[in-house]
């Protein structure tokens, strides 16, 4: 099953059934929190609502938790409803490029009972270059109810982490780019390197050079050698560059994968935890 939806085929949607889709822009920017809605407030896609991944995708952070801890679930239902979502409706998100926000809001909304939640490739920097209207304008959309039906079952949390390290049927990956996993650079966190017995994956190998995702052969290339009968928990930072992942794997066919949504930063705020430079 695709996450995925094309410009063109947004485009043909909005146009012959704009009532029961809602666009949701999510362009962030972690060095400058304010770029996303600044940009979106001076042009998006015609219909679409901001969101923003620290003040709606995200929770309040604390000592533990990660930086990015998952927001308070209830008060995310309540935000989506506002926003005229509820579980009839198609849910499209976008970023500005294939950037690993959208994906995040797609598997908070897959998180809650979501069926129908879609990334929009290439995002709107691939909408606007193929010379699709954008405006300035907010739009006004009606409220809806939306009734979270959490799966569980789809995050762990550091304790599980923790027992499954050891565990023959779980495989932990990592999602950030190989110099952060190897510890050889960290620009955000206080330590460097993995969770020990990590595997790194790094989610922008999922882009190709004409910025499409991998789909069918090359995704089942790239994912090779995870078996699909093992439980894939994934990681990153923050627990927002593993979204990306976690929608590549369940595109691929992968039915047991959870997102550890504290990831590194998690882990690392408890002093005791070790962390592995080496590759493994």
């Amino acid at each position: 099953m695709s996450y995925l939806i094309s410009v063109n085929r947004l485009k043909s949607r909005l146009e012959n059934n704009q009532d029961n889709t809602v666009l949701v822009d999510v362009r962030f920017q972690l060095g400058d929190p304010q770029a996303g809605r600044k940009a979106y407030l001076e042009e998006h896609i015609p219909g679409a609502v901001y969101m923003d991944l620290e003040k709606d995708l995200s929770g309040k952070k604390e000592k533990h938790g990660g930086s990015h801890p998952l927001p308070d679930i209830d008060m995310l239902a309540a935000k989506i409803s506002n926003i005229g979502i509820d579980h009839d409706t198609t849910v499209v998100v976008y970023d500005k490029e294939n950037d690993m926000f959208a994906a995040r809001f797609w598997w908070l909304l897959h998180y809650m009972g979501h069926k129908k939640v879609y990334v929009l490739e290439g995002g709107y920097d691939c909408w606007k270059k193929e010379g699709n209207e954008t405006t300035s304008e907010i739009p006004q959309l009606q409220k809806k109810h939306f009734f979270p039906s959490v799966r569980e079952d789809e995050k762990v949390n550091i304790e599980t982490v923790k027992q499954k390290l050891t565990n023959e049927n779980t495989i932990v990956i990592d999602s950030r780019a190989k110099e952060r996993y190897l510890g050889k650079t960290e620009p955000m966190y206080a330590k460097a390197g993995h969770i020990p017995g990590a595997k790194n994956f790094f989610w922008k190998e999922l882009i190709k050079d004409n910025q499409t995702w991998k789909k069918g052969e090359e995704l089942a290339e790239h994912f090779k050698s995870l078996p699909k009968n093992k439980e894939i928990i994934v990681s990153c930072g923050s627990g927002v560059s593993a979204c990306p992942n976690i929608l590549a794997l369940k595109s691929a066919g992968y039915s047991n994968v959870k997102l550890y949504p504290g990831s590194f930063s998690d882990w690392i705020s408890y002093e005791e935890n070790p962390v592995e430079t080496k590759d493994e």
